[in-house]
């Protein structure tokens, strides 16, 4: 069983609270869709690969708020030394949900995964010193869990099967340049999200 990209972010969105919540790729793509204005959101991009280490960043600054990360497995896996960095600070404030859709560009082109095995990042994340890691394939255990998941020791990875989504682009329709704004959105959000900690000079 698989979840979709659009049903696990909605379900993150219930119960974050007040959370600060840095999201990439296709995560940040029905982010956008499902509360584009959220107070304490991040992108991270143009920063793929980023996502874990700049969530990091933001937990250990603010350690008395949550910090949830929507990665995805493409992107973790260009920079999987940040989770034993991560596990070496110990940050008690930091969820990691990794979107493992088996696939670069969801949506878009749907490149494959380097390698012909899945990745378990459950096990990658406590051989690296995580505190807990879960996984989930379905919707209502999820929905029943998440709570849990974001209530358990930290640092804590959440691994979801992802269905992926159909593929827009290829031979017979490239995809189109990326505008500007698409590479400043991340400073506009910092700036914004450093007003509503608080921290804005």
């Amino acid at each position: 069983m698989t979840i979709t990209t659009q049903e696990a972010c909605a379900i993150v969105r219930e119960a974050r609270v007040d959370a600060i919540v840095v999201s990439t790729m296709s995560a940040m793509n029905c982010m956008d869709q499902l509360d584009p204005d959220y107070a304490f959101g991040l992108s991270s991009v143009p920063l793929m690969g980023g996502a874990a280490g700049l969530g990091l960043g933001l937990a250990l600054s603010f350690p008395q708020r949550k910090v949830i990360v929507l990665d995805g497995d493409a992107s973790l896996l260009m920079e999987l030394g940040v989770l034993s960095t991560v596990a070496g600070v110990r940050p008690g404030n930091f969820y990691h949900f990794v979107f493992a859709n088996g696939v670069q560009f969801n949506g878009g082109a749907n490149l494959p995964l380097a390698g012909t095995q899945p990745v378990d990042f459950c096990a990658v994340a406590l051989a690296s010193g995580y505190a807990a890691a879960r996984r989930f394939g379905q919707v209502p255990d999820l929905r029943d869990n998440i709570a849990a998941c974001l209530a358990q020791p930290a640092p804590a990875l959440i691994e979801l099967a992802i269905e992926p989504t159909p593929p827009r682009f290829g031979p017979a329709l490239m995809q189109p340049e990326q505008p500007d704004a698409r590479f400043e959105r991340m400073g506009v959000e910092a700036r914004r999200l450093m007003h509503n900690l608080g921290t804005a000079p």
